[in-house]
């Protein structure tokens, strides 16, 4: 029931949120629609901490001893094609839960500052509910134990995620970005469907459980392997299918940045680890040397590219581009620690680049109203809080010890170098590339004389302060203590790949 209550509670808070009531339009009516702006961001920020609540007694009574699903709950035979619809955690998706429900208190905070008006006084409570609905999908996806259903979950984070970009988008160009996001996503994950259907057909059924026991032919796994490949290479994402990724961050709001960043992506990493290398076992051994190439081209690429942007919230999408790179070279080098890193290295890029993205495109947007790098110099003068945050994720994204990022990397490299030596010596170059955008974009905002385009400013205030600390805390108690995170998905991860290696070894005897 506990697994059940983190889905239940955000939609009680989407139903509050319906229920409040919109007063009529007057000459007094922006007062009366400040009052529900105020009571609607509440009950969605209380709705959200009261899940985060929730799901850290998940984390405190998990048990790690064990590979099995636990806090399960089952639904029954209610749906045609989910002979059993059940939902559960185990040590792979259990982080992935927890991420989830921390940023979106985060979310809401991030993006207080939306008002509605007097034209469109349902603005706040559409916008709420959107993310309200956009949390339990999102939820969903790393708790179905069926493949269908994982789908469905996996296909539905797009519907909110559009109207985020599309309606509250900060640009000219974001519905052209909303319609990139929509189309490369769906596109992509019709073959993943294809390879679901097929799987359906062939084993009788979608359950996590029974496909685990079902042996699919070598050859007829690679076919499989590649429909879903192709959803999840969008979803990373790797080279050359990254270009709806920094179109949709750069109109994003602020709040959609951080989910983007936070999690969405990451829904390509719990993909992979649930479908591609688990019921594909033999397909991805012989897709690796292919996938790590691609990967060692996206972060190679994306950080060259990165040095070249004007925007900064284009920058740290692409920078997000490269260290999803690395999250792959660590999921697909058939090792434990290169799987635990991508792991690690998910998790604290869920940390540092929301952070960032409140820095620049929120903090530093809302005060200027330009996202353009060449206008910013001498921050620092009137924002030293700003700036020393600033200076701490700018390094924390670039892999500085005691920070999470460099751990996740680390064991990732570490990986990929025992599979293939060059292709972990390619990919480490992605930690100078990372170091040099990330220092010229700090050194280039924060310090010289104070740009002749900016006007006079405030330091961060109180709310931001709330939003960038915990980010923070986070980032280094992953950098000092990974083993918190590693222990709890170490037999998760090590029964996954062995499971790999014994099917390997039965194929080729």
């Amino acid at each position: 029931m506990i697994l059940l209550s983190i889905i239940i509670i955000p939609l009680i808070g989407l139903f509050l949120i319906s229920i409040t009531s919109t007063y009529s339009i007057n000459s007094n009516a922006n007062i009366n629609i400040f009052n529900i702006d105020n009571n609607i961001k509440v009950i969605a920020l209380v709705t959200s901490i009261i899940t985060f609540a929730i799901s850290l007694i998940l984390l405190i009574l998990f048990d790690p001893t064990t590979p099995e699903y636990q806090f399960t709950y089952s639904f029954g035979s209610s749906l045609p094609f989910a002979s059993n619809y059940q939902i559960g955690v185990d040590g792979i998706s259990l982080y992935f839960v927890v991420l989830t429900t921390f940023l979106f208190p985060i979310s809401f905070l991030a993006s207080w500052k939306l008002e509605s008006s007097i034209n469109n006084p349902t603005n706040i409570k559409f916008y709420t509910s959107t993310l309200l609905l956009l949390e339990v999908l999102l939820i969903m996806v790393f708790v179905v134990t069926d493949l269908m259903l994982f789908y469905i979950f996996f296909e539905s984070v797009l519907i909110p995620l559009f109207l985020l970009v599309g309606i509250w988008g900060g640009g000219p160009n974001r519905v052209r970005a909303a319609f990139l996001l929509f189309l490369f996503t769906l596109i992509g994950s019709l073959f993943m469907l294809l390879s679901i259907l097929t799987i359906a057909y062939y084993a009788g059924s979608t359950d996590f459980e029974v496909l685990n026991n079902y042996i699919i032919d070598t050859n007829f796994q690679k076919i499989l392997w590649l429909g879903v490949f192709i959803s999840m290479a969008v979803k990373f994402p790797l080279w050359p299918l990254y270009s709806w990724l920094y179109r949709a961050h750069a109109e994003a709001p602020i709040a959609g940045s951080i989910l983007l960043a936070g999690i969405v992506l990451k829904m390509a990493t719990y993909g992979s680890l649930r479908i591609l290398l688990q019921f594909l076992p033999d397909a991805s051994y012989y897709f690796s040397p292919f996938v790590q190439t691609l990967a060692v081209m996206s972060v190679i690429y994306a950080s060259l590219a990165t040095l070249r942007q004007t925007d900064f919230k284009a920058l740290v999408a692409y920078s997000s581009v490269g260290h999803m790179g690395i999250v792959a070279l660590g999921l697909f080098s058939n090792s434990i620690q290169g799987v635990e890193g991508s792991i690690v290295l998910s998790l604290a890029h869920g940390l540092v680049s929301p952070a960032l993205f409140m820095l620049v495109g929120a903090v530093l947007y809302d005060r200027f109203h330009t996202r353009t790098i060449r206008y910013y110099r001498g921050v620092v003068t009137y924002m030293p809080v700003f700036s020393v945050f600033f200076f701490l994720f700018s390094i924390a994204n670039a892999g500085v010890p005691l920070t999470g990022n460099w751990i996740g990397e680390v064991l990732c490299l570490m990986g990929s170098y025992d599979m293939n030596p060059i292709v972990g010596t390619l990919g480490s170059t992605g930690i100078v590339l990372s170091a040099a955008y990330s220092i010229w974009l700090f050194n280039r905002v924060t310090f010289g004389s104070y740009s002749k385009y900016l006007n006079y400013t405030t330091d961060i205030n109180r709310r931001e302060f709330n939003v960038i600390l915990p980010l923070f805390i986070l980032t280094i108690i992953l950098g000092i203590m990974p083993n918190i995170v590693i222990d709890n998905i170490d037999i998760s991860v090590s029964t996954l790949l062995y499971n790999i290696k014994l099917y390997i070894i039965l194929i080729l005897t």
